[in-house]
């Protein structure tokens, strides 16, 4: 396995000291997680849990951008603040984290039996949590974010979207990206948030989405080569 520093090195190049390339990372990455301009990182490279690893590849260098699709249902409650805490310390003010889990508040029980802890999906079995929402909005906010829905269930069922770019972050289970919802129902979501760590001043930095999330909205589905993956 590469030391990230190697990783760093092969990715980024003299650009980096040119300050032309932006240090963006996929936490908890699997073999499909794999996007141009983004340094993809598992366990073993670099643990959420274990801030030596952050100090030692981002305190000198701090990042723009996090990108964390179905990880955090893997943390208990504990590990999930701990995680948070270290993205927010190694983020660059104005950076910003973009996190997918599964949805909590689906309106399809299937689903919910899918995904739930000890639920029969893939990888259901190290799922911790079931987020709504509320619940990872606080996760987040507890340590210094500040956070923007892009995709949720509400308790009324009603489904929130608002637009957002997959070059900032590319979440395969997601309402446009999901094979599952290639007929229109909404088969597969997950919750879809970026956090943003706040520059000095206290602003947000410039927005990822538009300021106004829509309900009730079925998005036009767009095919992604990875979409059939779980976590």
């Amino acid at each position: 396995m590469l030391m990230l520093s190697t990783i760093f090195n092969s990715l980024l190049g003299v650009r980096k000291y040119e300050g032309h390339a932006k240090v963006r990372v996929i936490v908890g990455a699997c073999e499909e997680d794999r996007y141009d301009g983004w340094i993809a990182t598992d366990k073993d490279q670099l643990n959420l849990l274990r801030e030596a690893d952050w100090a030692y590849h981002f305190e000198s260098n701090p990042m723009d951008a996090i990108l964390a699709e179905h990880v955090w249902e893997h943390l208990d409650c504990n590990a999930a603040i701990v995680a948070a805490q270290n993205c927010f310390k190694y983020l660059k003010p104005g950076g910003y984290i973009r996190v997918a889990v599964p949805d909590g508040l689906h309106p399809d029980k299937e689903y919910i039996d899918y995904v739930k802890p000890g639920g029969w999906g893939a990888g259901s079995d190290d799922h911790h949590v079931l987020y709504t929402y509320k619940t990872l909005s606080t996760v987040f906010a507890s340590v210094g974010f500040q956070s923007t829905l892009l995709e949720y269930f509400d308790e009324c069922g009603d489904f929130h979207y608002q637009e957002w770019a997959p070059a900032d972050g590319m979440i395969t289970r997601s309402s446009r990206f999901d094979n599952r919802n290639r007929t229109g129902e909404l088969a597969y979501t997950s919750i879809i948030l970026d956090a943003r760590k706040p520059i000095e001043d206290g602003t947000n930095g410039s927005p990822l989405t538009r300021s106004t999330p829509s309900m009730n909205v079925r998005p036009k589905w767009g095919p992604h080569t990875n979409s059939s993956s779980h976590r």
